[in-house]
């Protein structure tokens, strides 16, 4: 997919890098692609083309920027620590600020959704609630924080069975605090989405995606002339 490196504006005054993933022909909406706590590394740069080829013009913000520029973080135990480490500094805030930005970049395209993994996850529902984004949250460990919020957009969750990093109550709570969300749990494990991670599996990455896509399609519908 044809692919550039963009330079966002937030509204709070944070400066950062996105890459932007452009469809052949007439886009369908606009999706933001937030990334894991690894950074805009080669697999969310993959999921973006991926969903470019589905005819979106997708965005992934670089949502560390404004802390430390040009974040890629390898699947191990330093990198998992570090990537701990700038969300905890960054907050939900200052995250949530990229990924309108990222929005107000692609709102050309149309109507625009978001999609998110691991932390990015917990920012896709975030945007569901407080900017009433068409969202898909994938196995968002942090969710159980925003459950006393009440979502304004449509909202749809994937969650792994075998997931060790987010427990059962936690993902109850947030099916329990969304009642009319489309919520979905596979004999999987966190992260598998992700083809760079041991825990990657195929056949739950196909069908999650097969229903984020069905999902986008009804919540974006048509673009804009």
């Amino acid at each position: 997919m044809p692919h550039k490196y963009l330079t966002l504006h937030t509204a709070d005054g944070q400066t950062l890098g996105a890459y932007l993933a452009e469809p052949e022909g007439k886009p369908k909406g606009g999706i933001v692609v937030v990334q894991e706590i690894f950074g805009v590394n080669a697999h969310i740069r993959s999921v973006a083309d991926g969903y470019a080829a589905a005819g979106y013009l997708a965005i992934a913000p670089a949502v560390f920027d404004p802390l430390e520029k040009n974040v890629e973080l390898g699947y191990d135990g330093p990198g998992m620590q570090k990537g701990v480490a700038l969300v905890s500094a960054l907050g939900f805030d200052r995250a949530l600020a990229s990924v309108q930005a990222a929005a107000q970049a692609v709102s050309t395209a149309g109507k625009v959704g978001v999609v998110g993994y691991c932390w990015g996850g917990s920012i896709a529902y975030l945007a569901s609630i407080r900017a009433g984004m068409p969202a898909v949250s994938y196995y968002g460990g942090r969710n159980v924080q925003l459950v006393k919020e009440q979502a304004q957009g449509p909202l749809q969750f994937h969650y792994g069975l075998r997931d060790a990093h987010i427990s059962e109550a936690d993902r109850e709570a947030v099916r329990a605090a969304n009642p009319t969300a489309e919520f979905y749990v596979y004999d999987a494990d966190h992260g598998f989405n992700c083809d760079a991670r041991a825990s990657y599996d195929p056949a739950a990455a196909q069908l999650a995606r097969e229903r984020a896509l069905a999902f986008f399609a009804r919540h974006l519908g048509v673009c804009r002339t």
